[in-house]
């Protein structure tokens, strides 16, 4: 009779110890000692399989990523781009606040280089929800402008509420991330109402100075200009967006 190998392969071991001894006791517990000891594997099979701490690491976290990113790539199917930012907001606090070691590992530990090609597919997704906002003329910033701040609000209030976990004082700050959300896309993003009234012609040139940029850059390739007329046209844009209107915005 034939028998069934159940023993995991000796480097999906490895992957499901450093796994659990990241989310038990962050990145300090995962050593090549404690992932030797909980795979039962020879320190040198670590460094055979992933080169170095930092390769095992990178391969944890993209399988920890995976499932967030399946749900980003899903929110992109159909709906408002604004409200499609909100649920990418609001899943990229979930998954931290659930994932707590795996995203100090990927979002804040000083480390250069690790997590970057994960993160940087997350980081795409975020600035294809901000241009399709801003190819309807609702944006009031530059593209990169306002997904560089939206994603570093994301990380301050994921973080802000895993370390509010780690205490105990999440209940206490159970609206933290929707009022954070709103007001950060609230200063980013015109209602549509707003955007019909169209305040002044120097805010109405600045809305179509992003969307044009932002067509712009999209059909990167398929415009009529050379890369140089590119660049400039490119540069006048940003001028023009960035032109402040009444009251200073």
């Amino acid at each position: 009779m034939a028998t069934t190998e159940t023993t995991p392969h000796p480097r999906e071991r490895i992957l499901r110890a450093a796994a659990d001894l990241l989310a038990e006791g962050g990145r300090e517990a995962v050593s090549t000692r404690s992932v030797s000891a909980a795979a039962g594997v020879q320190a040198q099979t670590i460094y055979r399989q992933f080169g170095d701490m930092r390769g095992l690491l990178d391969e944890v976290a993209q399988r920890g990523f995976a499932a967030y990113l399946a749900d980003k790539h899903a929110n992109l199917s159909s709906g408002d781009p604004v409200e499609q930012l909100r649920r990418g907001w609001d899943l990229h606090v979930a998954f931290g606040v659930a994932n707590p070691a795996l995203y100090r590992l990927l979002y804040t530990d000083p480390r250069p280089g690790e997590g970057a090609t994960v993160m940087g597919e997350a980081h795409d997704i975020l600035v294809r929800l901000v241009t399709q906002v801003a190819e309807t003329g609702r944006l009031r910033k530059d593209v990169q402008a306002a997904a560089a701040m939206i994603h570093a609000a994301g990380i301050g209030v994921t973080t802000a509420l895993i370390g509010a976990r780690a205490a105990g004082l999440l209940a206490g700050l159970e609206d933290l991330s929707e009022n954070t959300r709103d007001a950060v896309l609230a200063a980013l993003i015109t209602d549509e109402q707003e955007t019909a009234a169209a305040p002044s012609r120097a805010e109405r040139g600045a809305r179509h100075a992003v969307a044009l940029k932002a067509l712009l850059d999209e059909e990167k390739g398929e415009q009529p200009f050379t890369p140089g007329e590119h660049l400039l046209l490119g540069e006048w844009l940003t001028r023009l967006a960035g032109k402040p209107g009444p009251g200073g915005r």
